[in-house]
């Protein structure tokens, strides 16, 4: 067992945020001007979420042109009708609400029953059973994201958060003075993490290393083996291990998703997680932050009395929907969850035809899982594009067709795509795109790039 010393240390100190002031002005140039800060040294405070420079994307629009838009940015399949939830949750959520049993406070922690069933559910594919008091119920993924940062937080701590990937942490980080440093994932081998470059980035000052898994942007799913090799640096660097696994059960190629509490007896396990993707339910704000640490390398009386304390300050998820969470989980039936594989697996495969019509974009690897995938933007085949933002602006603005900026999720001439939407939605969009392409490319006219 590895002593509070080693691991339990990083706890000492945090919850302190920054002072820093959240930017308002949303135009194209203060986003642009916010771009470079990210290129040069790591994500501010005030650069745009995902959200905001979608919202900019959309502000771009004339209201005729919104009549006619297909979003391909956002990570929502509700916006589609091929994705919808089971009549399980929404008979589960009708229960409870209408009983008049769960209208007052839950525990901050959670209801007993929301984080029992939840402990029965991931103890599933576990060596080992977790326990409710492992649970602590949040509100969305989101919020766990923020829990973690914020108990990890200490002077001078850092988290290595892989890139591409999902920009919350960063802006998380930014707010408790947490240095975030990036490792890169690797497109030509499944984009697997760099091993390598973990080894070179982890000091006496890391605290974490975040894994998502099903990948968001990258539509990746890490196999048992890369998963057992990531646990094992990160018990050479004595760290703890951030599972995102916000997309966990989306897995629909080769690799079966395996979680990464797995190897909870190896290293510290923060495993996050909620209904949103799976039950296709993001808007319920269901989630769970739990520590998968079987030898309680992590896990100590200081560490749980601080947990508990941090969720006295954090407002949770609605008592009614805590109180569904046993119903949803038990009772939700498999077909519900195979029905929704096979949509994602026939959407993938589309965008990957689709894209492979585009000269300019190019896709190093077929999605295994998730909603989204990372295409390659080849600008040198466009006249006047300059970047993947110029790009996304122009595209939206010629075609109503929104895809997310690669910067946003941390590589330039990039575009991620989310493949979860109506299949008839997603070729339009892409065809679209393929005429703007065609129109911007140097060989439009037989003409040669100068």
């Amino acid at each position: 067992m590895v002593v509070e010393a080693e691991w339990g240390g990083i706890l000492q100190q945090g919850c302190d945020g920054g002072g820093a002031r959240v930017g308002h002005k949303a135009s194209w140039k203060e986003y642009d001007k916010r771009v470079q800060k990210m290129e040069n040294g790591g994500m501010k405070i005030e650069t745009p979420t995902i959200k905001g420079i979608l919202g900019l994307l959309m502000a771009s629009l004339d209201e005729e042109k919104r009549k006619r838009v297909i979003s391909l940015g956002m990570g929502d399949p509700t916006a589609f009708s091929c994705f919808t939830t089971t009549s399980v949750a929404e008979d589960a959520i009708v229960d409870t609400l209408v009983s008049n049993k769960f209208n007052g406070y839950s525990p901050t922690v959670g209801l007993p029953q929301a984080r029992s069933a939840i402990c029965e559910y991931l103890s599933i594919n576990l060596p080992y059973k977790l326990s409710p008091d492992d649970v602590y119920v949040t509100a969305g993924c989101t919020q766990a994201i923020e829990v973690a940062i914020s108990i990890l937080a200490s002077p001078n701590a850092n988290i290595l958060v892989p890139r591409p990937g999902f920009p919350i942490y960063e802006l998380c980080a930014a707010f408790r003075n947490v240095e975030i440093r990036h490792f890169d994932l690797l497109p030509e081998n499944g984009w697997e993490v760099d091993l390598d470059a973990v080894d070179a980035l982890a000091d006496q000052n890391t605290v974490a290393i975040v894994i998502i898994n099903p990948g968001n942007p990258c539509g990746n799913v890490y196999s048992y083996h890369h998963l057992k090799k990531i646990a094992e640096t990160a018990k050479k660097h004595k760290i703890v291990v951030i599972a995102d696994e916000v997309y966990g059960h989306l897995a629909f190629g080769a690799n079966p998703f395996v979680p990464m509490g797995v190897f909870g007896s190896m290293v510290p396990v923060l495993t996050l997680g909620s209904l949103s993707k799976r039950w296709i339910v993001p808007g319920w704000r269901l989630g769970w932050f739990v520590t998968t640490d079987p030898n309680t390398m992590f896990k100590n009386a200081k560490t749980v009395e601080r947990l508990k304390k941090y969720f006295d300050i954090c407002g949770g998820p609605a008592t009614f929907i805590q109180a569904a969470v046993p119903q949803i989980l038990k009772e939700t039936s498999e077909a519900f969850f195979t029905r929704t594989l096979s949509t994602l697996k026939h959407t993938s495969d589309l965008c990957v035809k689709k894209i492979k019509e585009i000269p300019c974009l190019t896709c190093p690897t077929k999605p295994q899982g998730s909603m989204a995938m990372m295409a390659k933007l080849n600008i040198s085949l466009l006249k006047d594009i300059e970047d993947d933002i110029d790009l996304c602006f122009k595209l939206a603005k010629e075609e109503s067709v929104i895809l997310l900026p690669g910067l946003t999720v941390g590589l330039k001439n990039w575009v991620r795509i989310t493949f979860a939407a109506e299949p008839s939605s997603l070729e339009e969009a892409l065809e679209r795109v393929k005429s703007f392409c065609y129109r911007h490319s140097y060989e439009q006219n037989g003409s040669v790039d100068p």
